[in-house]
């Protein structure tokens, strides 16, 4: 089977008539990738910051395509702390040897907030040559010269958590950081606490399927044009969580649940956030479609750059 661009844009982010919203990825999707790359799987180096982790443990989750298709069939992902075999200063110095190597050519991942504070000493991410490495040194050095980075999850899109009142570590996002840094690589952020599998590895095979019909540059161009006023891909965040919402008759009807697990009305009256959020979870679905936030729960506003400050108190109107 053949994709449009169109199409190929409009199946990852759930809108073909024809393709269930569980199967996200259809095999066609893997197809047009592999066609579009000539066999040539991109390097794609991940770092983890101050973060929780959270957002490698969704990715693991992935089902469409696989975690384990993406890892050995799509990209080539040279490290990753959780993930990799490898460890150590023999790590540290191949990442830096290939990323010179692929200079302009690979795409940098970064999961967590960049701490700017003590001259970064608040997350030292490995040794080279019995030098201590902090991911704001390493940041420096990488994100020069890769074609784009992703911020995956809130933490590193906007600081999240790690920013939150009360941090001392001067956690910020990657785009506030490359700002203050005069880096001018692009950045496209995956926000979620954390983000949906689907959220991470769309945004990646959208864009390696541009930079490879038209090159790094021109490529991540087209990626840019994708994304909102917040960094984010208007395919996973263009809809508002609210007006996509299952029980949204509910709250049109001012039927109002008066307890968490109340099932009969509309959690807003309980602190639901989801007026102010921006993302697809209602259609997407969670966990293989089983659930989603405010079918248990409720929404919490974590894909907003305001994240968790702005949000909260998460249980109150």
């Amino acid at each position: 089977m053949t994709l449009s661009r169109r199409d190929f844009v409009r199946l990852c982010s759930g809108t073909v008539a024809g393709y269930g919203i569980s199967r996200i990825f259809h095999p066609a999707v893997r197809q047009t990738l592999a066609e579009t790359l000539t066999g040539e799987r991109p390097h794609v180096f991940w770092l983890q910051g101050q973060g929780c982790t959270g957002c490698s443990v969704s990715l693991l989750n992935s089902a469409h395509p696989a975690i384990a298709e993406l890892l050995l069939r799509i990209i080539s992902l040279d490290f990753h702390p959780t993930l990799m075999a490898g460890e150590g200063e023999p790590a540290i110095s191949l990442m830096h040897r290939l990323a010179g190597e692929q200079r302009g050519r690979f795409f940098l991942v970064v999961e967590g907030a960049v701490p700017v504070r003590e001259n970064g000493r608040f997350c030292v991410i490995g040794e080279d040559r019995h030098r201590e490495l902090t991911l704001e040194g390493v940041l420096r050095d990488m994100a020069p010269q890769a074609a784009a980075v992703l911020a995956m999850g809130s933490c590193a899109a906007y600081g999240g958590v790690s920013a939150a009142r009360g941090s001392v570590t001067g956690a910020m996002g990657m785009r506030a950081f490359l700002h203050s840094a005069e880096i001018q690589t692009p950045v496209v952020n995956i926000p979620g606490c954390p983000p949906h599998p689907d959220w991470m590895t769309g945004t990646l095979l959208v864009a390696l399927d541009a930079v490879g019909r038209h090159g790094p540059a021109e490529g991540v161009a087209e990626v840019m044009r994708l994304l909102d006023a917040e960094g984010r891909p208007t395919l996973f965040y263009g809809a508002n969580t609210h007006q996509n919402c299952p029980y949204l008759y509910l709250f049109d009807e001012g039927r109002m649940a008066g307890v968490i697990t109340d099932k009969s009305g509309c959690r807003y009256d309980l602190g639901c956030k989801g007026p102010g959020a921006m993302c697809d979870s209602p259609a997407r679905r969670w966990n293989g479609a089983v659930n989603w936030c405010v079918e248990n729960a409720l929404c919490t506003g974590c894909v907003q750059p305001d994240f968790p400050d702005g949000q909260s108190p998460f249980y109150e109107r």
